[in-house]
Parts: C-alpha cells; sequence; structure tokens
C-alpha cells in the first residue's frame, strides 16, 4: 500500500499531545524548524529524510510530520500523495477465515459476483497482498488482509493515482458498496 496515503489520513487525526509524547516536539515547534530549514521548497522524501536523520524523528512519525507540514502549508491537499495523485481507502470486517477473503479478490469467477468492474492482477510477493491496474489501468487498487482469529478477517484496500479529490471521494464510496457487497455475498 501506499506509505503516503494512510497519513495523510492521519495526519489530520493525531493530537498535538501524542505528536508530543512521540517526538519531543509538537506541530508548530516542528513548522518552525521546517520553515526555517526551507523545507517548503524541498520535496517530501527529502523533508522526511532530514527528520530522521537530523532530529532522529522515527519514521512513521517523520512521515506524519511532513504531511501535516505539507498540508499546512498548502503544497499538499488533504489525501493527496507526494506524488500528486489522490487516494481513497476503505476496509470491512468479515466473518471468513482470511484465505477465503483473499480468494474473493484472486478468484475472478468469486469476485465478479460482488464486483463488477475490470481488475487487471499485478505481480505480487507477498503472502495475502493483492494489487491490480482497475478499470482501464490508469489507476490501481493495493488490497492487504489480515486474519481476525480463525473465523474473522479484515480486508484494507487503498486505490491508488487517482487525479483528483473529487475521484477519490467518488471511489471511496464506491469501495464502501462493493466491500459491503463482498462481506454480505461471503457471510450469506
Amino acid at each position: 500500500m501506499s506509505s503516503t496515503g494512510p497519513e495523510a489520513i492521519k495526519a489530520q487525526k493525531i493530537s498535538a499531545t501524542a505528536v508530543r509524547e512521540r517526538t519531543g516536539r509538537d506541530r508548530a515547534e516542528w513548522f518552525a524548524l521546517l520553515d526555517a530549514w526551507g523545507a517548503a521548497g524541498r520535496g517530501h522524501r527529502e523533508i522526511a529524510r532530514w527528520l530522521a536523520g537530523e532530529h532522529r524523528v522515527d519514521s512513521w512519525s517523520s512521515q506524519s510530520i511532513t504531511v501535516a507540514y505539507e498540508q499546512a502549508r498548502g503544497l499538499r491537499a488533504p489525501g493527496q500523495q507526494a506524488d500528486g495523485y489522490y487516494a481513497a481507502s476503505a476496509s470491512r470486517t468479515v466473518a471468513v477465515p482470511v484465505d477465503r477473503l483473499f480468494e474473493a479478490f484472486t478468484d475472478e469467477l468469486l469476485r465478479r459476483r460482488w464486483l463488477p468492474e475490470q481488475l487487471t492482477a499485478r505481480p505480487t510477493t507477498a503472502d495475502f497482498s493483492f494489487r491490480a491496474d482497475f478499470g482501464d489501468g490508469t489507476t490501481r487498487i493495493a488490497v492487504g488482509f489480515v486474519a481476525k482469529g480463525a473465523t474473522k478477517a479484515q480486508v484494507g484496500l487503498v486505490h491508488e493515482k487517482l487525479v483528483d479529490a473529487e475521484s477519490a471521494a467518488e471511489m471511496k464510496a464506491l469501495w464502501r458498496v462493493r466491500l459491503t457487497a463482498l462481506k454480505d455475498l461471503l457471510e450469506s
């Protein structure tokens, strides 16, 4: 899954107290340091690396601070990734074993029962991971699966390479409907 998509969402939800506890500074202090360093004229990766290298901020926090900074300075809209595209995410817990939930994505005949949109599977090397081009191939999905005991599993999906916030909102709504249809199919 995208390294910045979930952080873009989480950056808006992390409390000031949590930022200070994790990093020793609050957002305002980090933003002042980043401004003094000239971060507004630098790329996402460079900013995150500087936080990690110069200030020993852990990877997750450096991503979170970087995304929050980019959003606060108008360098990135909420939901926008470092490459300029947008992403939409959705998840669902289903009362089936994880291998059955995974099969609902990888078995094309089963997948067509809950997802009429065209997917073209992409190679993957990770267990319980599925990647595919969506529709005409200009966007893609990355899907992960986690067992929640022997008879429950969670699917988490990120739809990437969306051109604007409106497209991201549309895909988020679509995936909520499709994952509900998947849950209904597998649990019936």
